[in-house]
């Protein structure tokens, strides 16, 4: 059996406006630098690196959220000389793929990643407590799977490693394409139809589909879910009466007193933050900048100056609503498309398709010559952790019906010391996941990804042999894939002292993952952790605990 030091599985998974698609990258990058000789192996089932920006994922006008000098590592800046982009720019899609490659090559990562090499099942090893992975090999000239024992594993395959597509009654004969968005490269023709096409969702890939269709002419049906979550927030990309610079706004400090934080105190301005949250108030002036944040991207975006904009507000404020936000980054108004009528909004539900032909809840039939589904994702690795329920050791998502006591416990302590939160915006009263099938599965988990600094299994905290990468929804991607790989490395090195007990890493586990319940109701906290403005204490929390600086800026 194949041996190696550290197996990264992953040079790339994620989402456009959440998870680093250079996770595996980042910590590969870290890791050689300390260990230039070490027998390092990065696994990657696609065939190009990149993730959401690998080379069969380009579709037309794919760009990302950020401009020029967010979305980059700090060691290897996107200059303007060898990408092409200007300050104020949003950045094509094709250029992040050529800066990830050139990114590999610059820190000669390229050469340790074996691509079309896709990770079937992983087992503990018992006897030297490393790692048994099943590989298989999809290249032209595969052989049969092959095993490799790693002594150290790191899964980065981010929170988007599958797409989800749901099951529809009447989709045989639909007798038409029904795809993913990701899968929108490989439906490029349905760009030049002479009929209706429609998406389904209303995420950022939604909004992306929705423009490169209606700006080619052609019109479109936009379903968005009754029983969803809503339309996303799209913000543009200055905000505020002042204008500012929106992915810069998680950066500047003393806007991120604003959010009430579990771990707050990690930036050692807690005392600002019990002020701000602790008293009427304090209240009222954290209240007025959200307010303020909200009202300020509705009056932009005029969606109460038109009925069809309107159906595209957002259901929930800002407040709670974390990574279910995106950037306008098309170069035409996209308002313009949806008041002129070139896209057409429905908010109902899918009841069944027929020939060619959606069946909508409100009794409406569009006929349609494709349906493009911005469905989201399966949050939960597509790996089977050998034996049985090694997944919820792992902090994996998963099904139990044992009731949590922790988890009562961690709800008690989040609302006692952010009082806040106690006031939850209401629900949708319809809400209701889509399902891949009729029935959900036996074992649909119930449970959310608990790791410990949202890297570490819990019950692994002392092994030191795995780590996840990439596993938090965060705008501050690239910076959080930076910190987070070298906590991971000296982690993983033995370099971190390990002085929690077990007991002590569960309930602070469980304290953050519930704080993100409660804190993004709106957004995806329930099941895996997603953060804005509780990114800065985050990265200080980590930098403390490597005893790094955690104020950059001068003596500030």
């Amino acid at each position: 059996m194949e041996e190696a030091d550290l197996v990264i599985i992953g040079a790339g998974k994620a989402i456009q406006n959440s998870n680093p698609s250079w996770s595996g990258l980042s910590l590969a990058k870290t890791y050689l630098q300390v260990h230039p000789h070490t027998n390092l192996v990065i696994l990657e089932a696609a065939s190009t690196l990149g993730g959401v920006w690998a080379q069969h994922r380009l579709h037309p006008g794919l760009k990302s959220n950020n401009m020029l000098g967010t979305y980059e590592n700090s060691d290897f800046p996107m200059d303007e000389a060898t990408f092409g982009i200007k300050t104020g720019e949003h950045i094509p899609g094709p250029v992040i793929h050529d800066y990830l490659a050139k990114y590999a090559e610059r820190f000669d990562i390229t050469p340790k990643i074996r691509f079309q090499s896709r990770v079937t099942t992983v087992t503990k090893n018992s006897e030297d407590g490393g790692w048994v992975l099943s590989v298989e090999d999809s290249s032209p000239h595969a052989s049969e799977s092959k095993r490799l024992h790693a002594h150290k594993l790191v899964l980065a395959t981010g929170l988007v490693s599958e797409a989800f597509l749901p099951a529809h009654e009447g989709a045989s004969s639909f007798d038409a394409p029904i795809f993913h968005s990701k899968d929108f490269l490989q439906h490029a023709e349905t760009l030049k139809t002479n009929g209706r096409v429609a998406i389904l969702g209303s995420a950022k890939s939604a909004y992306d589909a929705a423009y490169a269709y209606a700006s080619a002419g052609i019109p479109m049906d936009w379903i968005v879910r009754e029983s969803g979550h809503g339309p996303c927030w799209m913000a543009p990309p200055y905000v505020t009466p002042l204008k500012r610079w929106l992915e810069k706004l998680i950066f500047t400090r003393i806007l991120t007193w604003m959010s009430p934080c579990i771990w707050g105190d990690a930036d050692g301005f807690g005392w600002i933050r019990r002020l701000l949250h602790g008293n009427a108030i304090g209240s009222a002036l954290a209240n007025g900048f959200w307010w303020v944040l909200g009202n300020d991207v509705v009056s932009l975006n005029g969606y109460d100056k038109h009925p069809e904009t309107a159906k595209l507000k957002p259901w929930y404020a800002p407040f709670w609503s974390g990574c279910n936000l995106s950037i306008m980054n098309y170069p035409t108004d996209f308002w313009e498309l949806v008041r002129s009528g070139k896209v057409r909004v429905h908010v109902a539900d899918i009841t069944r398709l027929s020939a060619k032909t959606i069946h909508l809840s409100n009794g409406e039939s569009l006929p349609v010559e494709a349906l493009l589904c911005a469905t989201g994702w399966r949050h939960k690795p597509t790996i089977k952790f050998v034996p049985d329920g090694l997944d919820a050791e792992l902090g994996l998502p998963h099904h139990s019906d044992q009731p949590d006591k922790l988890m009562g416990k961690a709800d008690a302590e989040v609302l006692s010391r952010l009082p806040r939160l106690r006031d939850q915006p209401v629900l949708n009263p319809n809400l209701k996941p889509l399902q891949e099938s009729k029935q959900t599965p036996t074992g649909h988990p119930n449970r959310p990804y608990l790791l410990y600094h949202f890297m570490v299994p819990p019950a692994f905290y002392k092994d030191r042999s795995i780590g996840f990468a990439g596993a938090a929804m965060t705008p501050a991607h690239a910076i959080c894939l930076q910190i987070q790989s070298l906590w991971l490395t000296a982690y993983l090195d033995g370099n971190l002292p390990l002085d929690k007990s077990e007991d002590e890493v569960r309930w602070e586990t469980m304290l953050h993952a519930r704080f993100l319940r409660w804190r993004y109701p709106g957004g995806h906290g329930a099941r895996f952790p997603d953060f804005v403005f509780d990114s800065l204490p985050y990265f200080d929390l980590l930098l403390g605990e490597l005893g790094l600086g955690t104020r950059r800026k001068g003596d500030g």
